[in-house]
C-alpha cells in the first residue's frame, strides 16, 4: 500500500514540529531580573565570585567562568553549582543570596560574556 503524498508531507511536518517543540522546551530561557537587582547580581558575581574565580572571571583559585571555559558545561549543572555549591570544595552554596531563577540568569550571562560591574545601585 502506497501512502498518499499529502499524508506523507503532513507526517513529516508533524514530526518536525514535535522535534522543534521538544528542542525549544529543553532550552532554558533565563528571565532577566529587574534592572536594580541585575546590577546587584552583577556586583555579587564580579566581587564575591571574582574573589575566587578572578576579578575578570578568567580563573584564579577557582576555574575560569568565561564563555570559552563554560561552553561544554551543561547549563543545569552550572545552575546547580551556583545554588547548591560543590560539597568538598571551597565553592559555597548561594541559595539564600540568589534565587534559582537568578542563578539561571547569572549562568546565562556567564555563558554569553558577563557584563561589567557598574557598582551597586543607589539605596532605595
Amino acid at each position: 500500500m502506497k501512502i498518499p503524498p499529502l499524508l506523507a508531507h503532513v507526517a513529516v511536518f508533524l514530526g518536525a514540529a514535535l522535534v522543534a517543540a521538544f528542542a525549544s522546551a529543553s532550552e532554558t530561557k533565563a528571565v532577566a531580573p529587574e534592572e536594580q537587582r541585575a546590577r546587584e547580581l552583577i556586583h555579587i558575581v564580579r566581587q564575591d565570585c571574582g574573589s575566587c574565580h578572578g576579578l575578570t572571571l578568567a580563573g584564579g583559585l577557582g576555574p575560569a567562568l568565561t564563555p570559552d571555559a563554560l561552553a561544554d558545561k551543561p547549563f543545569e549543572g552550572l545552575v546547580a553549582t551556583v545554588v547548591s555549591g560543590r560539597p568538598g570544595t571551597p565553592m559555597p552554596p548561594f541559595l539564600g543570596i540568589v534565587s534559582e531563577p537568578e542563578a539561571e540568569w547569572i549562568v546565562d550571562q556567564l555563558m554569553r560574556g558577563f557584563p561589567p560591574d557598574a557598582g551597586l545601585p543607589p539605596s532605595r
